[in-house]
Parts: C-alpha cells; sequence; structure tokens
C-alpha cells in the first residue's frame, strides 16, 4: 500500500486542516466533535442543511458547504459513519431557526446515527433518506438501496431552495422527489484500499469489472468481463432507465461521477458515450456535470447518474452555488 500518511489515526484531521485551510474563505473546522460549517456560521431565517457519512468519498460532503448548498458536514472516519454527537453539535452551530434538515445516504450506521442525532435535537428537524443505486437492494452496509452519487444532485436542489426561503416541510418534500426522481448505477474497474486495512477491498482482475460497485468497494450485481466503453454504458444506462421509466421527450440531467482513480478523459469519453444512448431513446440532457465528485479513494471506475429535470429542480439546479467543489455564477 503507497499512500501519503503520516500516522494511520491521523490521517483525516490532517486532512482536514488542510482543507479548511485551503478554503478558509468558504468553510471552517471544528476539531471536537468534527465537523466543516459555513466560514459565516448560522444564516438567521433559513432552514440549515447537514449530512456527512465516511470520509473517503471526497469532495463528498464537506466539498459541498458553502452558499447554495449545505451548511456543515460532518465527516467520519474512512467508510465509518459519523457519530450523533458530531450532528449535533454542527446542528446547534449552523441553526438559523428556520429547522435542521439531514441529508443522509441509505447505509445502515448512517441512519442509525442521524437517527438519534434528531432524537436529541432540541430544534425541528427533518430527514431526506437518499437510496438511487439501481444495482442492489439490500447489502451488508444496507437496508434497501444504497445512497451514492445521487447525493449530490439532492445537496444541490435542496441547497438552491434552503437559500432562496422554502421552509422546512418544502424542502424537505423538494429533496424526496429529487430523489426519486435520480438513479444511478457504477463500475468498477479496479478497487480501493482503506489505509486501516491496508490491501484492496476487492480482487478485480485485469480483464473484470465489478457491474454496480458500492461507493465502498462493496460487491454489485455480478463480477463481469472488462468490455468496451459503449457496451459498458449501455448497459448501466438500460439498468437507469428501466427504473426511472421514462420516455421520449423527457429532459434530463446526466451526471458522470469518477470514483477517484480513473482519468477525465475516460470520464468525458462515458458521458459521450450514455449521451448517445439517451439522445437514440429521444431524452434530451438538459444539463451535464463530469467530474470525481463522490469517490471511493483510489478505485478505478465511474457512475452514471441520471434525473429526470421538471421546473423546479432546474430552477434550483442552476441557481448560484459557492463551495470549494461546486461553483458557479457567483
Amino acid at each position: 500500500m503507497k499512500k501519503f500518511l503520516n500516522r494511520i489515526d491521523h490521517i483525516l484531521n490532517e486532512s482536514l486542516l488542510g482543507f479548511s485551510a485551503t478554503h478558509d474563505e468558504i468553510v471552517s473546522y471544528n476539531p471536537e466533535p468534527r465537523f466543516i460549517f459555513r466560514k459565516e456560521g448560522a444564516t438567521k431565517g433559513k432552514v440549515s442543511l447537514i449530512s456527512g457519512g465516511g470520509s473517503g468519498h471526497e469532495p463528498l460532503h464537506a466539498g459541498f458547504v458553502g452558499k447554495g448548498m449545505l451548511d456543515a458536514a460532518c465527516p467520519g472516519e474512512v467508510f465509518t459513519s459519523p457519530t450523533p454527537d458530531q450532528m449535533e453539535e454542527a446542528a446547534k452551530k449552523v441553526d438559523g431557526d428556520a429547522g435542521i434538515l439531514f441529508i443522509v445516504k441509505n447505509y445502515s450506521g448512517d441512519v442509525m446515527n442521524f437517527e438519534i442525532a434528531a432524537e436529541m435535537l432540541e430544534q425541528t428537524n427533518q430527514t431526506i433518506l437518499i437510496n438511487d443505486d439501481v444495482a442492489v437492494e439490500d447489502s451488508s452496509f444496507t437496508t434497501g438501496r444504497r445512497g451514492v452519487a445521487g447525493t449530490l444532485v439532492v445537496e444541490k436542489v435542496v441547497g438552491a431552495a434552503a437559500e432562496a426561503g422554502l421552509d422546512l416541510n418544502a424542502c424537505q418534500l423538494l429533496g424526496t422527489n429529487v430523489n426519486a426522481q435520480t438513479r444511478t448505477m457504477g463500475v468498477a474497474l479496479s478497487s480501493c484500499t482503506v489505509p486501516a486495512v491496508g490491501k484492496p477491498t476487492l480482487e478485480i482482475e485485469e480483464n473484470e469489472m465489478e457491474m454496480g460497485v458500492g461507493i465502498h468497494g462493496e460487491p454489485g450485481r455480478k463480477r463481469v468481463a472488462l468490455a468496451v466503453a459503449d457496451n459498458i454504458a449501455q448497459e448501466m444506462t438500460e439498468a437507469i432507465l428501466e427504473e426511472l421509466k421514462i420516455t421520449h421527450g423527457t429532459d434530463v440531467l446526466l451526471f458522470i461521477n469518477g470514483f477517484g482513480g480513473t482519468p477525465l478523459m475516460e470520464l468525458y469519453l462515458m458521458y459521450n458515450s450514455v449521451a448517445k444512448i439517451l439522445a437514440n431513446q429521444g431524452i434530451t440532457v438538459l444539463r451535464s456535470l463530469v467530474g470525481n465528485y463522490v469517490t471511493s479513494l483510489e478505485m478505478s471506475g465511474c457512475s452514471i447518474t441520471v434525473t429526470v429535470l421538471d421546473e423546479e429542480i432546474l430552477k434550483y439546479w442552476d441557481a448560484p452555488v459557492l463551495t470549494s467543489a461546486l461553483r458557479w455564477k457567483y
């Protein structure tokens, strides 16, 4: 295992110190309990959005803290849920007296700890559960479908809505709708290596790929022979469209997400493959995003996310955002 580190048990704190120093015009870092929050703290009268999860998926979630997205992010250790006291203290720090909205990926540890935090809070709060992965219904990490790259779409859209002044109930309903209109499928060409473990999570041969892999390196639908990009894209896109049940004339957001170890050249190639498939079915890609946003350490591979767009979702997707990882129109 070759990684830049000093001590394995210090890697997260040292990374967050570097992250917060790099982006100190946008965020601040509270080291104990650990969370990243908007530099200005609470925004009076605005619903406060808090998300989090295990580290190793950067820039998710800390990279999405800022104007137009999250108010705070609670990072756990690598691929490990944050603790309820992190969420509780983060909520206190960014509470604008309009309620707390948790955005939670559907993993057992995350769900349990965010539920505990919600019960601990004095503030009114609600939760959006993200389960956009079409690959598997259950795994050792989840009960039901996993929350993966679609989390970014929900955080962006709901973050903009909260910035625009929508109340807690409206933000929660919007986020639930975005999640329902969003589906994702991933594929891994190689495994990732968790620093504390020191060896690859999956053993994927040079001529193989893991179809439907999760963002922690969990097994997907099947291990199959490596194929050309167009064929990979076809299988993944068909699985997504089957779930969304969209037809000719539908407008969508297409998001090609890298897992950390795939060059942008290849991610754009995959975008081209998927866009052609959608165009052939009369589906219009109105908005696009390509890059490493919801990663799995150094895993090689990508995920495809499709979100059905309506006027409201499109409006809030286009709204200004200023975070370390996403920024436009400011």
